[in-house]
């Protein structure tokens, strides 16, 4: 099936041992690829393996996050096809993770079996595109047949090296000081040096079946290394402060103890079954599926305790990778596009609706839509990237790029600082970026944008410590991703969909504009 909606889990505990968890995509897992081959070996033959085996991903231009100006006749034909791209970007990953020992042999095999025809297929897709733009009158952008071409990303490549300033939400909207200055991941790996490689395939072999795909050791950090207050992406950061609207709208939607998961992205693909290619929880909305309309997201039932929030909030589920599995093993979003292990619920969920530190809060308009942060950060750079790592107990310290360890008695947490400033007309834009922005360091809001209410959400899990030692890692946890992202922690995302009754909305400004905490 190709949406696995509000179905039950049901994990097994059986332990995937090496060979079985070492299964191809479109099986129910991912093959196991040596990404990194020694580099360090002396003789010609190992050196062109070494060389292979640093192309650890597929690197492509974004193209939706170029279409900023796509008529609105012109949307539904352009976010099919940019599905299309994102499914062909994952079936070229799938081919250069099952055929490490042909690229070990050839050093032009990437190029040519897969980088050139994947460049063949996007073109035409491109085309298409193109060709739906124009049909209604628009206009493509100059570049759009450029985009065409992708590249292999390097095992230890830099995410600053990525696309980041490539005109992604480049309208002028908040961009001064966004200059990235940041590590990218320190390093993000595909893999583990495993050295001596002989040829046979090496994966991490206690991952429960990740081991290829990520995550790595260098994936994570113990929390305590991790200095106070040092978050340095520039998104994401609390819009309230000790001035301007001062209060709080608590909402109570659950934890998805109901399961309700599927693998599709009403906002970015509406009307592709899996288009996400990675599993989301659903709290407060329950019939969130690409096929829904905003008069079937207005109707729906939601797990809110106040009946008027029937608002979809969504975000990728998180796996424990100890060998056990789930419903979705064999299924598109889960096995089958290499997220694997048992989803974990959240322990709590807290979503808080905040104020602005320099202005009153207007209502959010009835369908207005958000994405913060960007499922495609790894090769994408990070210039939308927005992810909050830390532990209970430690909250003031803020990883970005790793997941954390956190100490006995302490739980993972997740936060996600929503765009806060309005264009005042669209609830989406075509690139799903340009209709919100984030408040500029004093808290305003720029380019004449008004100030609307910051969602602010929290999530908890309880799960075990990941054990790393000689540079493995040990049944560790990961959020679902598009293959070619590796289970990168910078990949973390949040997505809103506003369903307020007007008069809770209006409930909800009121609150934040006089200071109280209301819920």
């Amino acid at each position: 099936m190709g949406r696995n909606t509000r179905k039950r889990r049901t994990p097994m505990a059986t332990k995937a041992i090496a060979a079985s968890a070492a299964l191809a995509l479109g099986g129910g897992g991912l093959i196991w690829a040596n990404f990194y081959a020694s580099a360090h070996e002396e003789n010609s033959a190992n050196q062109t393996k070494a060389a292979g085996a640093q192309i650890a991903t597929i690197q492509c231009p974004d193209v939706g996050q170029q279409l900023t100006d796509v008529p609105e006749g012109a949307r539904q034909g352009v976010d099919k096809e940019l599905a299309n791209l994102d499914k062909q970007i994952s079936e070229a990953y799938t081919r250069l993770a099952s055929t490490r020992q042909a690229q070990a042999g050839d050093s032009g095999f990437v190029n040519n079996a897969i980088l050139g025809p994947l460049k063949s297929k996007r073109t035409a897709v491109i085309d298409r595109i193109g060709i739906n733009i124009r049909r209604v009158g628009g206009q493509a952008p100059d570049n759009l047949a450029q985009m065409a071409e992708c590249k292999g990303m390097a095992a230890d490549a830099n995410t600053n090296d990525g696309q980041a300033g490539d005109g992604q939400n480049n309208d002028g909207q908040n961009q001064d000081g966004q200059d990235q200055n940041q590590d990218g991941g320190q390093n993000q790996d595909g893999g583990q040096d495993q050295g001596g490689d002989n040829g046979q395939d090496q994966g991490q072999g206690g991952n429960g079946g990740q081991a290829g795909n990520g995550p790595v050791a260098d994936d994570f950090i113990n929390i305590e290394d991790v200095q106070p207050n040092s978050r340095n992406l520039p998104n994401g950061l609390a819009a309230n402060g000790d001035g301007g609207s001062t209060g709080s709208f608590t909402t109570n939607c659950g934890t998805n103890s109901n399961d309700n998961h599927n693998s599709d992205n009403v906002i970015v693909a509406p009307g592709v079954s899996n288009g996400a290619q990675h599993v989301h929880d659903y709290v407060g909305n329950q019939d969130n599926t690409a096929f829904a309309s905003d008069e079937d997201l207005a109707a729906a039932d939601t797990t809110c305790q106040n009946q008027g929030d029937k608002s979809s909030y969504f975000w990728p589920v998180l796996r424990l990778q100890d060998g056990s599995q789930d419903f979705d093993q064999n299924n598109p979003g889960g096995g089958q596009d290499g997220n694997v292990g048992k989803i974990v619920e959240p322990a709590e969920a807290q979503l808080k609706f905040v104020g602005n530190r320099t202005s009153d809060v207007v209502a959010m308009p009835k369908a207005l839509r958000i994405i913060t942060g960007d499922a495609k950060s790894f090769t994408n750079g990070l210039n939308n990237a927005n992810t909050s790592w830390s532990c209970t107990g430690f909250e003031d310290r803020q990883v970005t790029d790793k997941y954390p360890v956190c100490p006995e008695g302490s739980s993972v947490v997740r936060t996600s600082n929503f765009q806060s400033c309005w264009d005042g007309q669209n609830i989406d834009s075509a690139n799903h970026r340009t209709h919100v922005d984030f408040v500029e360091a004093d808290g305003s809001c720029s380019n004449g944008f008004q100030a609307i209410p910051q969602l602010q959400v929290r999530l908890v899990y309880d799960v075990p410590a990941p054990q790393i030692e000689n540079g493995q890692v040990q049944n560790p946890f990961a959020v679902d991703s598009f293959p070619e992202q590796l289970h990168k922690p910078i990949t973390d995302h949040n997505d809103f969909i506003n369903f307020f009754d007007e008069n809770v909305m209006n409930e909800m400004v009121q609150c934040i504009n006089n200071g109280e905490d209301c819920q």
